[in-house]
């Protein structure tokens, strides 16, 4: 038999595969960082993770709760304001890669991570632009993770930059060249973007899933590399690596839920308990 894994631990073990040994990633909380300390811990020992707080070279020993939690301090190089790491880093283009998370996505890779509906009228509200739209416009590389959200002829609200309108129109605004949405992984496939329409393409397919089920989820008619990635499976060691750092990841969120009520439910009923036998 081969060896188990969940789904996000093999988003985790594909997008860590997107970082090159020696690069500036910046990352936020959740799978993405998950991410970049597997790349740092196996093929990218020298790649150097900051967060939107200001925290350079880290080595955390659990994912973050925030962009500021004190575990992003294990190791790390140097701290300084948000506004540095914006207006002396990311802006000035040391960047290299930028981990996001995407809520809805577009043909061009432009996301929407701010609400679900008429903004005046929202449905849902996720968790905003936070750097997003600096991190995209000018960190030369973008690798985008989709768990749980939708892609859509039509954003409800524009966050973040991906290829605005295809073609030229991101450098047109200003952006850098080159510069962009470089992979999209999402719970059934790979996608990739054009280098000259800057539409995005299926590239490749997860273990078990078909061309059809991944067309299924895209309201357009999205065109496919001739040359079809399969996504590789994470080994045992690089199970072992996101199951020691990130367990709540490798649980699932069905599973994390459940323990948490059972927690809760066990600690609500010890207090009943004491206050009986004070009573």
């Amino acid at each position: 038999m081969g060896i188990k894994y969940s789904i996000d631990e093999l988003i985790v073990f594909r997008a860590s595969k997107e970082i090159r040994d020696g690069e500036m990633v910046v990352i936020g909380q959740g799978i993405p960082m998950a991410a970049g300390v597997l790349a740092r811990n196996t093929h990218a020992p020298n790649s150097v993770i900051l967060t939107e707080a200001g925290i350079v070279g880290m080595e955390p020993f659990k994912v973050p709760l925030h962009i500021a939690d004190v575990s992003c301090t294990r190791g790390y190089s140097y701290g300084c304001d948000m506004v540095d790491i914006f207006t002396s880093i990311i802006n000035q283009g040391y960047a290299d890669v930028a981990f996001l998370g995407v809520g809805q996505i577009d043909r061009y890779g432009n996301m929407n991570s701010s609400y679900i509906g008429d903004p005046d009228n929202f449905e849902m509200r996720m968790m905003g632009a936070g750097g997003a739209p600096e991190f995209a416009g000018y960190s030369m590389r973008n690798v985008l993770t989709m768990r749980g959200g939708e892609f859509v002829n039509k954003l409800d609200y524009f966050t973040t930059p991906g290829y605005v309108d295809g073609g030229t129109s991101r450098y047109d605004a200003g952006m850098p060249e080159g510069s962009g949405p470089s992979v999209l992984i999402s719970t059934k496939g790979i996608f990739k973007f054009h280098p000259e329409t800057k539409e995005m393409y299926i590239a490749g397919m997860h273990p078990g899933v078909t061309i059809d089920d991944i067309k299924a989820d895209i309201p357009w008619d999205i065109a496919v590399s001739e040359d079809l990635e399969i996504t590789e499976l994470p080994d045992e060691k690089a199970l072992n690596m996101i199951r020691t750092f990130a367990p709540e990841i490798s649980m699932g969120r069905k599973l994390q839920i459940e323990i948490v009520v059972n927690s809760v439910l066990k600690v609500l009923w010890e207090v009943a308990e004491k206050q009986k036998g004070e009573a």
